[in-house]
């Protein structure tokens, strides 16, 4: 396996944050990993990917050139990086702050459900992760929640966990 994963939106919304949970996730199931990230000059507000490849082996080439999953927050990052997703790719979105494009999405309200089910808007980025988690199965649960545990700011695990189960019960119990 190896697969090509793109997040995107902008910044404050935690996309780096994301990447590097995925990628630690990855490492913890012995899979080979690289990550990439790319943010504009605005510490907020601004355009943010990271880029991820996960692999059973050696990844030859770090970047990622046509992505098998495009996971998108905002209008903006939809519209800058769907052209490079790949034909039999994969595009995931915050279907309360994108609009779904001709060619189909799946999805979930994530920053809704972060904001009405727990009362944190900042906590919409693990949402859509464990959503995302729970569609591709390239790393375990497990593996995903040791990483939020150990990435997200101490005192904020309890409800990064929580956050990260809600999204992947989603992603389970969705048929889309």
């Amino acid at each position: 396996m190896k697969k090509e994963i793109r997040f995107s939106g902008f910044g404050g919304q935690g996309i780096i944050l994301m990447g590097h949970i995925l990628g630690k996730a990855a490492v913890l199931d012995d899979k080979d990993v690289t990550l990439t990230k790319s943010y504009g000059p605005e510490a907020r507000g601004g355009a943010c990917s990271t880029d991820i490849i996960v692999a059973d082996s050696r990844i030859n080439y770090p970047q990622v050139r046509r992505p098998d999953v495009l996971v998108s927050m905002s209008q903006s990052a939809l519209d800058t990086y769907l052209p490079k997703l790949d034909d039999k790719g994969v595009l995931i979105i915050d279907t309360g702050l994108v609009d779904e494009p001709e060619r189909g999405a799946i999805g979930l309200p994530a920053t809704k459900i972060a904001v009405e089910e727990l009362g944190l808007k900042m906590v919409a980025n693990i949402v859509m992760l464990g959503y995302f988690a729970a569609k591709t199965g390239y790393v375990s649960r497990e593996a995903m929640k040791e990483a939020i545990a150990d990435l997200v700011p101490k005192g904020t695990e309890e409800k990064n966990i929580e956050a990260f189960a809600i999204g992947y019960s989603e992603g389970t119990s969705n048929s889309e």
